[in-house]
């Protein structure tokens, strides 16, 4: 199973708050059958204790350590805001890149988020794509080029 998908994305979003904006993300992944219901209320409270936005108008909400027992499945959930969505004083985001991953995993998937969402131009095209398969394509060649990496990695190359 994909960990992106495009029932996993949703374009053209307005959220009042970063909460409304993370449960719109938590919505998705519940959806998706990546997570329970309870692990949305985790994100909510992470955001609590720390924030997660990562700047370039792109945050990362995702559950706290208690809540791996709700993680189904490794998944994301991409949230577009193409009006922003203010989650620090002065500071909009445009993309919420909901994550679900088990504790192994949860590095990796936030790596390779990282890597690609450095890049402005991207995230500036992704905040307004109309196509969810530009943002499938951006978000997934990262996964597929860790994929990629581990398969290396174990085969000793």
């Amino acid at each position: 199973m994909a960990i992106l998908s495009s029932e996993t994305i949703r374009l053209g979003a307005s959220a009042a708050s970063k909460q409304e904006a993370i449960q719109q993300a938590g919505a998705l992944l519940v959806a998706s059958g990546c997570v329970a219901a309870n692990y949305v209320d985790g994100m909510l409270k992470r955001e609590q204790v720390i924030s997660t936005y990562l700047g370039n108008g792109v945050a990362i909400p995702h559950g706290q350590h208690e809540n791996m027992a709700d993680v189904i499945r490794t998944g994301i959930a991409v949230v577009q805001f193409p009006a922003g969505v203010e989650w620090e004083p002065g500071e909009l985001a445009y993309l919420v890149i909901g994550i679900a991953a088990n504790a192994d995993e949860h590095v990796g998937v936030l790596a390779n988020l990282a890597e690609v969402i450095e890049d402005e131009a991207i995230v500036q095209q992704l905040a307004q794509t109309s196509d969810p398969s530009q943002i499938l394509e951006q978000l997934g060649r990262a996964r597929e080029e860790e994929a990629y990496d581990e398969e290396r990695h174990h085969a000793g190359a």
